[in-house]
């Protein structure tokens, strides 16, 4: 890979108080932060949006999106906490926005995406071992025929990725699994109570949750959170404190970390700084500290407790930024 290698000097933010970092102390850039919300390194090729994110082996992978041109990306940006640096990781077989993805083990796979300014879904099907030796991404057989999507929530519960809603020409609530070892997907699952796309969600205990959303367009947020455990039904839980869709999240411990989103009728952003938390065994809420810099638009992936939120758009729609911020509750 080339290695992009990016500086961690002070870089002081001021929070949503007015204080610096939140706490009153200052932000510096750091690969491996203290509590709160600190900044780190910004993305390597600049301002984009709409990515998918992932974690495997302590190492951060972006995948695709928009750049400020609202050109659609099939780059693979890769972050090393050890190092503080970026690299280049093996470009997508496409270039695609809000791509389905998740990891099984140190395979990443990607299950559904859209093309093209015009959010043409597809059904493209990829993986590629980040542990392995292959510089390329290996090309399966797509989705379904009327099953394809992005922007959905994709889970791995064991060998097995479930995808539940997405756009495909509008918000659906479609439910597929795709067996990992057999290339085998499953169609006939229970769906989703309501048409759902641009949610957030994780898998805790063997079971999915899908969290938030947006039910086809911007203002049409929902809070709803629901769980969904494999040969079962689904299962209404407590809704969000602040519902909306565009946000991004991960699983620390036994909590879903949930940042961020677009629909604020309340900033003229249009973007939430809101940061929330989800403990499904005792279905609670609770309120955590707001963005340093609030956005939509972004992934966010876990490594070692620590929640990193790379890229996104800091108004609603398209406005890509390069931010990396890294959030440890």
């Amino acid at each position: 890979m080339l290695l992009v290698m990016v500086g961690c000097g002070d870089d002081a933010s001021t929070a949503i108080d007015g204080s610096v970092d939140g706490s009153g102390g200052d932000a510096v850039a750091s690969c491996m932060p203290g509590a709160g919300w600190t900044s780190a390194p910004p993305l390597a090729n600049g301002p984009t949006q709409e990515t998918a994110t992932v974690g495997v082996g302590g190492t951060l992978y972006v995948l695709g999106g928009f750049d400020e041109n609202l050109a659609v990306l099939a780059t693979v940006q890769v972050f090393d906490p050890a190092t503080c640096a970026w690299s280049a990781g093996p470009a997508l077989p496409r270039a695609v926005h809000h791509a389905n993805a998740t990891t099984i083990g140190t395979t990443i796979w990607v299950t559904g995406a859209m093309e093209t300014l015009n959010f043409n879904s597809v059904g493209h099907v990829w993986s590629w071992d980040a542990a392995g030796a292959a510089t390329t991404w290996t090309e399966h057989a797509a989705m379904p025929a009327g099953t394809q999507r992005g922007a959905s929530v994709a889970g791995a519960i064991g060998t097995t990725i479930y995808v539940a809603g997405g756009l495909r020409g509008g918000a659906v609530a479609d439910v597929t699994a795709l067996d990992t070892l057999t290339g085998t997907w499953t169609t006939a699952l229970p769906a989703l109570a309501a048409i759902r796309d641009h949610a957030c969600g994780g898998v805790i205990g063997g079971k999915l949750y899908v969290i938030g959303g947006r039910a086809g367009n911007i203002n049409a947020r929902t809070g709803a959170v629901d769980e969904y455990t494999p040969g079962g039904a689904w299962v209404t839980k407590a809704p969000m404190l602040t519902a909306r869709g565009g946000t991004a999240c991960g699983v620390i411990g036994d909590r879903i970390i949930l940042v961020g989103g677009e629909g604020n009728p309340a900033t003229t952003s249009g973007v939430y700084s809101e940061v929330e938390a989800y403990t499904p065994a005792t279905n609670t809420w609770e309120t955590l500290t707001p963005m340093v810099s609030p956005r939509h638009g972004m992934g966010a992936a876990v490594i070692e407790g620590r929640l990193y939120v790379p890229g996104g758009a800091d108004k609603q729609a398209f406005s890509a930024v390069a931010t990396h911020d890294v959030f440890t509750p």
